[in-house]
């Protein structure tokens, strides 16, 4: 009984202490979706397919559940409860399924995912003239961005009715406008994968964190079992 009760108190404080670990990546994953939301609002008219709009939503999804979930697997932990035990468990494996799930959909149609980013922004310029949200988020990303059209700039000429480049297209003010070359879309995904390379290496340590902390909840709900079969 007393070495079953020793396994018990190990395993319930690693489990703790690795939900405490995991509580706080999902805190740090949903701090920095609301920092690229944040930076993103200048672009928050566009379409959600749109790069940094799309991981912005992303990772607060994915830090509001690892948050929820860190939550339920420490509280699982220091009340003992198989009940709560169970249900981490259960949500956490699905999380995990979905997050491969999304990688691998991510690694087999990411020339399919950025061809449907393409066509929503260049089907979302035909409203430029019509949409101030849109023509100012749209005039943002390209004087940001130092960019014209989604691909390059006669995207402006062949989908819109404009007979000249907006000005933000313009490198200055005079009046012969000299475009920018660089296309829109490819700048704004260079940008994400620049910014977002340390979170996916900070990613991969929350997946490790994850798989222990299945390995430990269920660990955990054996030994209760066990020292309940003992008591009785």
């Amino acid at each position: 009984m007393s070495v079953s009760r020793g396994c018990l108190c190990c395993v319930k404080y690693l489990m703790f202490i690795f939900n405490l670990i995991f509580w706080l990546g999902g805190c740090g994953l949903f701090g920095v979706g609301v920092w690229l939301a944040f930076t993103q609002s200048e672009f928050s008219s566009l379409p959600l397919s749109f790069p940094s709009l799309s991981a912005a939503n992303l990772l607060l999804v994915a830090g509001g559940v690892t948050m929820v979930t860190g939550f339920l697997g420490c509280l699982g932990a220091l009340k003992e409860q198989k009940c709560l035990l169970m249900t981490f468990f259960v949500i956490l494996l699905l999380l995990v399924l979905t997050e491969l799930a999304l990688i691998l959909v991510l690694s087999v149609y990411h020339e399919e995912l950025d061809k449907k980013a393409k066509d929503d922004l260049r089907e979302g310029m035909k409203d430029y003239i019509k949409n101030e949200g849109l023509k100012k988020s749209w005039d943002n990303m390209q004087r940001i961005f130092k960019c014209c059209g989604v691909s390059n700039h006669t995207d402006w000429h062949n989908i819109t009715s404009m007979k000249k480049l907006p000005d933000s297209c313009c490198r200055d003010n005079t009046e012969h406008c000299h475009h920018w070359e660089e296309p829109c879309y490819e700048k704004a995904k260079d940008w994400l994968l620049a910014n977002i390379t340390s979170v996916l290496g900070f990613g991969i340590c929350i997946g490790i964190v994850q798989i222990l902390a299945l390995v430990f909840s269920m660990l955990m709900y054996c030994q209760i079992l066990r020292a309940e079969k003992y008591m009785d």
